[in-house]
């Protein structure tokens, strides 16, 4: 990809896609119907985070705090617009109500990052120091700690993506990363040639969401594990250092997926998004194109953003 080509990201929904560019975010999502609606937002630029936002280790956060926010708007869309689709009613069944879908796609969203987070960084100790009568030492601790965290995370992963309505978001998710792919390629955007692109992208957030457990684990090495009080409360405060940490490695392991031997670096990342994303089928990723494309013309033309769906 050349340097002067535009990054975008994105982010799968209920039966649509949402990508954002440098000003603008768009997204598509298919109705029962066939038909596809359009949601348009325009990104914030708050002075004092856009300085914070050239600081390393810092920029980190505040892209987390801005995507969230700016994810939930597009989330409500995709939530409101949401049709069951045909076949699913008997999967589902009538308990699973449209809050429920919508809060279960919410979470994977924001896994790692709000409440989810704490969930995944304070259980592990607790149950790290069951065993602290057969492994007391603090390197038995840190290791045991991180390996209940890649269980919890591989294991919620695994049940979720179980779920029909969270399959298909995991299938958006891929049609995302295919359709980022195609363009990063510089091929035209057609459904053979997306279809043809690998369905995991070096920047996406499930690597983010793992490198926040490999950064944590050597971050804390630097700090004491006893008592159990000041362990918590020492994870909780290194929070945003271990996300800050995470999102530096996230960015170095994109710009170096092109050189031999350290394009491995972000492997593992990669081999978590096998499990945060499916293949797509056609008409999903017809749905991922039409949102890129409608992005597109948003961004040569920002009065199209008039005529797009919102609220």
């Amino acid at each position: 990809m050349s340097n002067k080509t535009p990054v975008y990201g994105g982010q799968a929904l209920l039966e649509g896609v949402m990508f954002g560019g440098k000003d603008h975010s768009v997204t598509a999502v298919r109705r029962k119907d066939e038909s596809i609606e359009y949601f348009y937002a325009k990104k914030e630029k708050k002075p004092l985070l856009q300085k914070l936002k050239k600081v390393p280790f810092l920029r980190g956060n505040v892209a987390l705090i801005e995507s969230a926010g700016l994810g939930a708007r597009h989330m409500q869309f995709s939530g409101d617009r949401y049709d069951v689709m045909p076949g699913e009613e008997e999967e589902q069944g009538p308990e699973m109500s449209k809050l429920q879908m919508i809060l279960g796609v919410a979470v994977v969203g924001v896994l790692s990052f709000l409440f989810g987070k704490f969930v995944f960084t304070l259980v592990p100790v607790f149950l790290a120091e069951l065993f602290s009568p057969w492994i007391p030492d603090k390197t038995g601790q840190i290791l045991l700690e991180t390996l209940f965290k890649l269980i919890l995370l591989f294991g919620y992963l695994y049940f979720i993506s179980m779920m029909p309505i969270i399959k298909r978001v995991f299938q958006y998710h891929g049609s995302e990363h295919k359709v980022i792919n195609c363009y990063e390629a510089g091929l035209e955007l057609t459904v053979e040639n997306v279809q043809k692109q690998s369905r995991l992208h070096y920047r996406c957030g499930s690597s983010f969401i793992l490198f926040t457990v490999v950064v944590g684990m050597f971050v804390y090495f630097l700090f004491p594990t006893d008592p159990l009080w000041l362990r918590v409360l020492i994870r909780i405060l290194l929070i945003p250092v271990v996300i800050g940490i995470s999102f530096e490695v996230l960015q170095g392991t994109n710009a170096l997926r092109n050189i031999p031997v350290l394009k491995y670096l972000g492997y593992p990342g990669l081999w978590l998004q096998l499990l945060t994303t499916k293949e797509p089928k056609d008409d999903m990723v017809e749905v991922a194109i039409c949102s890129f494309k409608k992005l597109h013309e948003v961004e040569k033309n920002p009065e199209i953003a008039k005529e797009l769906a919102h609220d």
